[in-house]
């Protein structure tokens, strides 16, 4: 059973760092590219940002670009997002999931909060 397990959303200051995990389990990990999506209350869904199932490749909206650092270890099935310089505009709740996005995959997502 595929399951996602998102972690590590907090509340914080503008300006603060945090790290999320997502760990995977019930699929082969390494073969799947991976993303970071996130939903502010109300919005849609917001693509963040994606790495290769090796992880030698790395894209980013530019939103996260330049503030966030997406990376995996493939040995432990987990996902990280590296998030610096957070703004409110970040507040929003977390999840990861396959490329292409599978519908049977979210999992319950982390809550990040950025406010002063």
């Amino acid at each position: 059973q595929v399951k996602l397990v998102e972690s590590g959303g907090a509340l914080v200051q503008p300006g603060s760092s945090l790290r999320l995990s997502c760990l995977a389990s019930g699929f082969t990990f390494s073969d799947n590219d991976m993303s970071w999506i996130r939903q502010a209350p109300g919005k849609r869904l917001e693509w963040v940002a994606d790495i290769n199932g090796r992880g030698l490749a790395t894209y980013y909206a530019d939103s996260a670009l330049g503030r966030f650092i997406i990376s995996r270890d493939n040995a432990k099935d987990t996902l990280y997002l590296q998030m610096n310089s957070l703004k409110p505009e970040d507040t929003a709740v977390y999840y990861c999931n396959t490329v292409p996005w599978a519908s049977d995959y979210w999992g319950q997502g982390t809550q990040v909060t950025v406010s002063s």
